[in-house]
């Protein structure tokens, strides 16, 4: 019988889940191996009869530069005793697979993780790579390399984003434009940068002090102000939906949001809209100001996940399919594929990123970076201490709306 590989997609979409798929499959199939896609994440291998699909060239070469992911995903987290009871260790012995190819995020790699070690402890001779992807750009891929996905995202959101500002610009409007990402700041940060949004929330910045709904609220009025002082009546604050993810339980209580959780813990963050939440709290706190300004919610979320990826994650994704082959031919298995800005493709153990719990933190954005300085200090619009006798106009305690005093910065 020929020998196989099994290629799963777990999480959220990202643009480029396709063009990995392809490029797996075509590296694989020119080897002389079969290819066998499985449907629904995780929960196929607890499965005994698992949704499957056999990905020929043909198919391979169709759905290469598509976005969204021709393999069903799911968010499905295996328990112990779904290891111990349900593992479909049949479906490799009968289709003489040996090697499944894992592609998601965080918990996909997390879950990635077990499964090596669960293959390695029973001897089953199953190699396992994983091919890192999020839009949220958080797994620790060394030297700032992107996950796949993200720069595709980031293009997408900022030409959304680009669009909205242009409309606050024409209407003289505020816009509270909230971003995915739920454990990281690296969506809406380099959305707002590119668009030079004068406001950017990320939940990095809270780095000395509880992130409360009061202190977000509080800095957009900052840049409000700001403009206002500057002239102009008119701007864009973006932020991520991570903040909501680090609040405290009696902060979420406070912002009236009632949340679901999915089988790994999360909020169901797109379940509501996080601009929606943001603009209302803000346009309370204005009307209780006085300050007149009129302002709308945007959601940057659900748009930017499965559209066609751009030439960026087209290449990349295509050297991470090419590099599950030269991993695996090596003999590495329990790792991930990293190609780095040089095209040298090299294993990421897994074993090597995870914290006690087994689980892969994740990669934050860098509040001290140059680069994130540099759009601190000379993109966003807010209050700083030369300011407060001109923003007395506007509120009678300017300091409460200088940035550096709400993030305890000085």
């Amino acid at each position: 019988m020929k020998k196989a590989i099994a290629i799963l997609t777990g999480g959220g979409p990202a643009p480029g889940m396709n063009s990995v798929v392809g490029s797996v499959a075509k590296t694989f199939l020119q080897k002389g191996y079969q290819v066998i896609g499985l449907h629904e994440g995780y929960s196929g291998l607890f499965d005994p009869t698992p949704r499957t699909t056999e990905i020929d060239f043909l198919l391979a070469d169709d759905i290469f530069n598509r976005g969204g992911s021709f393999l069903k995903m799911s968010r499905f987290k295996p328990t112990d005793k779904n290891f111990a009871e349900d593992f479909n260790l049949d479906f490799f012995v009968n289709n003489n697979i040996v090697l499944l190819v894992t592609v998601g995020g965080d918990d996909t790699a997390s879950t990635a993780n077990r499964v090596a070690k669960f293959l390695a402890e029973k001897n089953y001779p199953i190699a396992n790579i994983h091919v890192p992807k999020t839009i949220d750009n958080d797994l620790p891929l060394p030297n700032n390399t992107p996950t796949f996905g993200y720069q595709s995202a980031q293009e997408q959101g900022t030409s959304i984003a680009r669009t909205v500002y242009t409309d606050a610009r024409t209407s003289e409007n505020w816009f509270i434009v909230a971003a995915m990402g739920r454990s990281a700041g690296h969506l809406a940060f380099g959305i707002g940068a590119a668009c030079h949004y004068p406001m950017i929330v990320i939940p990095e910045m809270f780095n000395r002090t509880e992130i409360t709904v009061e202190k977000i609220v509080n800095m957009v009025i900052s840049s409000i102000i700001k403009r206002k002082m500057m002239g102009m009546n008119y701007g864009a604050a973006i932020i991520s939906e991570g903040v909501f993810h680090s609040l405290s339980d009696e902060e979420i209580k406070k912002s009236g949001v009632t949340f679901s959780y999915d089988d790994h813990g999360h909020p169901e963050l797109g379940k509501v809209s996080k601009a929606h939440i943001f603009n209302e709290m803000i346009e309370n706190k204005l009307k209780e100001l006085g300050i007149k300004v009129k302002s709308r919610p945007v959601e940057i979320g659900y748009e930017v996940r499965c559209q066609t990826p751009i030439a960026y994650d087209l290449e990349y994704c295509s050297l991470l399919g090419m590099g599950v082959y030269k991993l695996f031919e090596a003999g590495d298995t329990g790792c991930m594929v990293y190609v780095s800005q040089a095209g040298t493709v090299e294993p990421i153990y897994l074993k090597d990123l995870q914290d006690k719990n087994g689980k892969i933190p994740p990669r934050l954005v860098d509040i001290d970076s140059t680069r994130v300085q540099m759009v601190l200090d000379n993109i966003l619009n807010y209050v700083t201490e030369e300011d407060y006798e001109r923003a007395r106009i506007f509120v009678k305690n300017p300091e409460a709306y200088d940035l550096a005093n709400i993030l305890e910065w000085k």
